[in-house]
């Protein structure tokens, strides 16, 4: 499967342990693309949650149902960040609109204050 930056998919992303994120839940890729021409077996993903009041939170980004193929509206939690094993990522979702990416980069340079 070559994974790309930008593509939503659903993730086995396990047991909840403390505060993360569980479950089988869509994922964003924010890895680039080069990264996944290495082979590596891992992909750095960004957590989207249905929960959309997390939209009021800096940095997040909503995510419309009817452009991203994801069964509800959405929000990329880009504090919840990841390193999930490629077998992790399970059905293909859709990919990300360049201008939502656009948003969703701001919101993750927000992160480290870069």
């Amino acid at each position: 499967m070559v994974i790309e930056r930008s593509g939503l998919y659903w993730a086995e992303i396990g047991p909840a342990i403390g505060s993360r994120p569980a479950k089988h839940r869509p994922v964003l890729v924010i890895q680039g693309s080069s990264y996944d021409e290495n082979r590596w077996a891992t992909v750095l993903i960004a957590v989207v949650t249905s929960n959309t009041a997390l939209a009021t939170i800096p940095g997040n980004t909503f995510l419309p149902a009817v452009v991203t193929g994801l069964p509800r509206d959405s929000v990329v939690n880009v504090a919840a960040l990841a390193k999930l094993d490629k077998t992790d990522l399970k059905d293909w979702i859709g990919t990300t609109p360049q201008s939502l990416m656009t948003e969703v980069d701001r919101g993750l340079r927000r992160v480290p204050d870069l």
